[in-house]
């Protein structure tokens, strides 16, 4: 209820007013009229209804709800595009010195600049553009249709028409063309299958105006339907799932354990009849149309996706899906290459039983006219050679040139090639000259071995020569001198010792190069020999 103010009421008048608000929306008392003398809705709330204290209303009305700042200077209309309003014959002060026009300066101007203004030739004065201003409410500002002619459209109706009328005129005179083709080449005699075959020929090249375009016979199982919106309805699609002479999957098999049936998306995956015949049902389930067609196609490009990115390659089907189905399409032909070369070098080894080469009689029939003759015990003592069995390492296998294996010859405790008798495993195979070479530096060696066991060789002496104690050859002049031996033998202890210990060393230490053979005795007797049994004790 719409109420004017809010004033203090009593208990019997709240009480009469609840009442009357219950009549009016039972329909059993007027509604209440606003001062505009309109009808107010009694199921409108209060708080909508009710009037704030600071309007000051004095009568019931809605007049609060409702947009109370109007400004009559907003607009819904648009510009005047390329009107005009004045032309001037003669230039005029503050107009463009470019085209001489009132509207804009030469800075904005929208003419081709000229060579000389108008403003120094006073000729071709242009005229002055309609220059208008709006003000846009909320709704002006962001249409953007705001202005737009719809008669311009029929220039693109126009231009569609043409475009289909000069398609049917190409396509008449093609099939024209092949009508005359079909002619010339046909006057001859004319059977009576061919004169069938060619109306029916006729027929299909004939244009059909009325012929309904093959996409709009896919959509017989579509349904134009009203979808409520909040707009007041729109019309949409909705694709029927069956047609409605057929039966209803619910009711396929009535069993309350048998497939489930969502209503919400009139879907049921499973089979409601799996134990009936294939051939007599219409209807398997929908996961038959999962598993089945390019449903199935997708899927598999999908898990190849997946594993294509978990072994390292760049590869999204949501995020680049042409470039997944070209490399999965890729990987599906060299998959089938490397299925055929497979197959090829099967056959090629084994051969192939499908085959339409006749196959040879002792092998179709398992017989020959070849005699064999066995003993008691089943082995082939005549009319077959004996197959020696194989092992499962490699047989006759032969490498560096070699024609026999290793290990086919045997001499002095070590295997070799017995055709070229090399004990060496990785050696280049020689022939027969190798074997010759042997032969003839084996026989040279045991003569050269019997040569030196036959000769009697006597020693050569040598004269000892009398070595000095330091071990040069001693001069026969040598005479050593016992007190120089004896001062060489305490510079030599006094040299040891300042090897022990450096701090006896001098700063300024002078060198001799001279050594005598007093110096070299002194040395060689003061040296401590390894071999010596008492050298821990001379130290």
């Amino acid at each position: 209820m719409a109420t004017a103010s809010v004033t203090f009421k009593s208990r019997e008048d709240h009480r009469k007013q609840i009442e009357l608000e219950e009549a009016r929306k039972a329909g059993l008392a007027p509604a209440e009229v606003d001062e505009d003398g309109n009808e107010i809705n009694p199921h409108i709330p209060q708080y909508m209804s009710s009037a704030p204290w600071y309007l000051n209303a004095e009568k019931p009305s809605l007049k609060h709800q409702r947009k109370w700042k109007s400004d009559p200077n907003y607009t819904k209309s648009w510009y005047d595009r390329g009107a005009k309003l004045f032309q001037a014959n003669k230039f005029r002060k503050g107009a463009c010195e470019n085209c001489g026009a009132m509207t804009h300066d030469k800075k904005s101007c929208m003419e081709r600049p000229r060579s000389v203004g108008a403003k120094w030739t006073n000729v071709n004065i242009a005229p002055d553009e309609k220059v208008e201003s709006f003000e846009l409410d909320y709704d002006g500002k962001r249409d953007r249709w705001n202005g737009y002619d719809p008669s311009t459209y029929t220039r693109v109706i126009a231009d569609y028409e043409a475009r289909e009328e000069a398609r049917k005129k190409y396509l008449k005179e093609q099939q024209l063309k092949k009508l005359e083709e079909k002619d010339g080449e046909k006057d001859g005699e004319k059977d009576d299958e061919n004169v069938g075959s060619e109306d029916d020929e006729e027929d299909g090249l004939r244009i059909d105006e009325a012929k309904v375009d093959e996409s709009a016979q896919m959509d017989f199982a579509k349904v134009e339907k009203r979808v409520r919106t909040t707009g007041g309805g729109s019309t949409g699609t909705v694709r029927n799932l069956r047609i409605r002479e057929d039966t209803a999957k619910y009711l396929l098999n009535l069993d309350v354990n048998s497939a489930y049936y969502d209503p919400k998306t009139r879907s049921m995956r499973e089979d409601p009849l799996p134990d009936a015949d294939p051939n007599d049902k219409f209807y398997v389930g929908d996961n038959q149309n999962r598993l089945s067609g390019q449903a199935l196609e997708f899927k598999q490009m999908n898990i190849h996706a997946w594993e294509a990115f978990d072994k390292g390659q760049d590869i999204h089907m949501q995020a680049a899906p042409s470039q997944a189905e070209l490399l999965y399409k890729s990987f599906k032909i060299k998959k089938e290459m490397l299925k055929s070369e497979h197959k090829d070098k099967i056959m090629e080894k084994y051969g192939n039983a499908a085959s339409e080469d006749a196959i040879p009689r002792e092998l179709l029939l398992g017989q020959s006219e070849r005699e064999i003759e066995y003993d008691r015990t089943g082995r082939i003592i005549k009319g077959q050679d004996v197959s020696l069995p194989k092992s499962k390492y490699e047989e006759d296998v032969f490498i560096n040139n070699h024609t026999t294996v290793w290990g086919s010859w045997w001499k002095d405790h070590q295997w070799g090639y017995k055709c070229c008798r090399q004990t060496i495993k990785n050696s280049y195979c020689t022939g027969l000259a190798g074997i010759e070479a042997a032969e003839a530096s084996a026989d040279l060696m045991r003569a050269n071995m019997a040569r030196k066991e036959a000769a009697e060789v006597e020693p050569v002496h040598h004269e000892e020569k009398r070595l000095a104690t330091w071990g040069t050859d001693v001069p026969d002049d040598l005479v050593l001198d016992k007190k120089l031996l004896e001062e060489s033998l305490k510079k030599e202890n006094a040299r040891r010792k300042e090897e022990k210990d450096e701090r006896k060393r001098k700063y300024n230490v002078k060198w001799n190069d001279e050594v005598t053979a007093e110096d070299m005795e002194a040395y060689r007797m003061k040296k401590i020999h390894h071999d010596d049994p008492m050298r821990d004790f001379l130290s």
